[in-house]
C-alpha cells in the first residue's frame, strides 16, 4: 500500500467518523433543547394560574419560547445533515494489513515497518548488478530524510524532487532486477534483445542514483550554509556561551578572594 492510499484511506476515515460526530451531537442536542423547553413550558402554564401574568411569567415563558425554538431550530439541522449521504467507508483490509495498519498507528512501528520494507526490497536484489547502486540509494535516502526538516525557504522544493526521483528510482531498481531474472528463461533468440533491454535500465538507474547522490550533496551544503552566521560575526548561542563561560570565571575567582582574608585572619588569631 502506498502511501497516498493509506493518506486517502486516512481522509476518508476522518470525514466519515466526523460526519456520524457531528450527527450524534446534533441530536443530543436537539434532544435537550426539547427537555428544557418542554419542561419550561410546562412550569409557565402551571404557575402562571396561582399568581397572575407577571414580570416572572414573561421571563418563564421567554426562556421557555427560546428552548423550543432552539430545539426545532436543532432538529431541522439534524434532518438536513442526516439526509445527506454519509461519506463511503474505506475498503476493508486484509488480515496481514490489517494489523500492519494497527503496527503503523505508532511511530516505532512505522520506523519497524519502514526497516522491514527496505530489508525486503534488498532481499529482492540480491545477485543483481544494481546491488551496489541500490546501496547508494539508500544511503542517500537515509541522509535526505536527515535533511528534509532543515531545508526551508527556497530549500523547500527539493525536499518534493527528492521524493519523486526517490519513488522513481525504486521502481526502477525493482524493474531492473525482475528483468534481470528473467534473461536465463528466455528463449535464445529473444535473449539478446533482451539483455539490451536490461543494460540500458541498469544505466538509466545507475545515473539516477548518482543524480539523486548529487541533489543530496546540493541540499547538505545548503543546510551547512544556512547554518553559517554573517562574516566577522558569531552565532547568538556562541555568543551566550562564551559569556556564560566568562561570567562564572569571574564568579569563581570574586569566592576565592573572598574566602582568602578569612583563611589569613583565622590562622593570626590561632
Amino acid at each position: 500500500m502506498s502511501r497516498f492510499t493509506k493518506q486517502a484511506e486516512g481522509r476518508t476515515v476522518d470525514e466519515r467518523t466526523r460526519y456520524f460526530r457531528r450527527l450524534r451531537k446534533l441530536r443530543n442536542s436537539a434532544r435537550r433543547w426539547s427537555v428544557l423547553g418542554g419542561g419550561l413550558a410546562a412550569a409557565t402554564v402551571v404557575l402562571t394560574p396561582y399568581a397572575g401574568i407577571g414580570a416572572a411569567d414573561a421571563v418563564w415563558a421567554g426562556a421557555a419560547g427560546a428552548s423550543i425554538a432552539l430545539a426545532w431550530w436543532r432538529h431541522g439541522d439534524h434532518r438536513e445533515l442526516a439526509a445527506t449521504p454519509a461519506p463511503p467507508a474505506p475498503p476493508p483490509l486484509m488480515p496481514g494489513r490489517r494489523l500492519t495498519a494497527a503496527i503503523e498507528r505508532f511511530p516505532t512501528g512505522r520506523t519497524i515497518m519502514h526497516e522491514v520494507r527496505r530489508h525486503k526490497n534488498r532481499y529482492a536484489l540480491r545477485g543483481s548488478v544494481i546491488t551496489e547502486a541500490w546501496d547508494r540509494l539508500e544511503r542517500a535516502s537515509a541522509t535526505m530524510t536527515a535533511l528534509a526538516g532543515r531545508l526551508t525557504g527556497p530549500g523547500e522544493p527539493a525536499v518534493l524532487e527528492a521524493a519523486t526521483a526517490e519513488q522513481w528510482l525504486r521502481d526502477l531498481g525493482q524493474r531492473v532486477a525482475t528483468v534481470e531474472r528473467a534473461i536465463p528463461l528466455s528463449p535464445p533468440a529473444s535473449r539478446a534483445g533482451l539483455e539490451e533491454s536490461h543494460a540500458g535500465l541498469t544505466e538509466q538507474f545507475t545515473e539516477g542514483v548518482t543524480a539523486y547522490e548529487r541533489l543530496v550533496a546540493a541540499a547538505a551544503s545548503f543546510v551547512a550554509e544556512d547554518a553559517h552566521p554573517l562574516a566577522d560575526s558569531q552565532h547568538p548561542a556562541l555568543s551566550g556561551l562564551i559569556d556564560a563561560t566568562d561570567r562564572l570565571h569571574g564568579f569563581a575567582e570574586g569566592l576565592a578572594e573572598l574566602k582568602r582574608p578569612q583563611a589569613g585572619s583565622a590562622g593570626t588569631s590561632r
